[in-house]
């Protein structure tokens, strides 16, 4: 399968809105999950998918993304098997990524109040440090429209657009690679 390139006419017809203000970065502290974050986690998902534009994904498609009321059950056991690495600015998760032995990276999400701040980026560096560390040669992960340009900034390609459907309502995602190697 061929990796798509940023000509492809789809991928001009999908580019996410873009926000225009000043970034301003936090200091912050980057750490291996505490079970007593769980909760807040769980809130920074939701609270971070629902402030999506809704220009980019309807609030239709946010709600089967990130259900009300969120199941802290679910996200307690989730959490407890991932070990997510957290940010934590002013004791606060900020926000949070998680990566797969495997070199899956299954989440990354940042607090609305501290997007545009540095924490998603430190948060890729403390992974990718820790993937290089761990052997890692390849990460993958599937991107929302939000997250793709993120990636993309880090050296990730698109192999794929996704097209996936959750109770009956259709959300689009990509399938996106960045192959390791010693000098990162």
């Amino acid at each position: 399968m061929r990796a798509i390139q940023a000509n492809d006419a789809w991928m001009h017809s999908c580019r996410p809105y873009q926000l225009w203000h000043e970034v301003v970065m936090v200091s912050m502290d980057i750490q291996i999950y505490s079970e007593e974050w769980a909760n807040e986690i769980a809130d920074v998902f939701y609270l971070a998918v629902h402030a999506i534009d809704t220009s980019i994904y309807t609030q239709e498609q946010k709600e089967v993304w990130a259900p009300a009321p969120i199941d802290y059950e679910i996200w307690r056991a989730r959490l407890d098997k991932k070990k997510p690495f957290v940010a934590i600015v002013r004791n606060r998760v900020a926000g949070f990524i998680e990566l797969d032995a495997d070199g899956h990276i299954d989440c990354t999400y940042t607090h609305p109040e501290f997007q545009r701040a540095g924490v998603a980026s430190s948060l890729y560096e403390f992974l990718l440090k820790n993937a290089e560390e761990s052997g890692i040669k390849r990460l993958y992960v599937e991107a929302s429209l939000v997250a793709m340009p993120f990636f993309m900034n880090r050296g990730f390609t698109v192999i794929q657009k996704n097209n996936l459907e959750r109770n009956g309502v259709s959300l689009v995602n990509f399938s996106m690679e960045r192959y390791l190697s010693n000098n990162n």
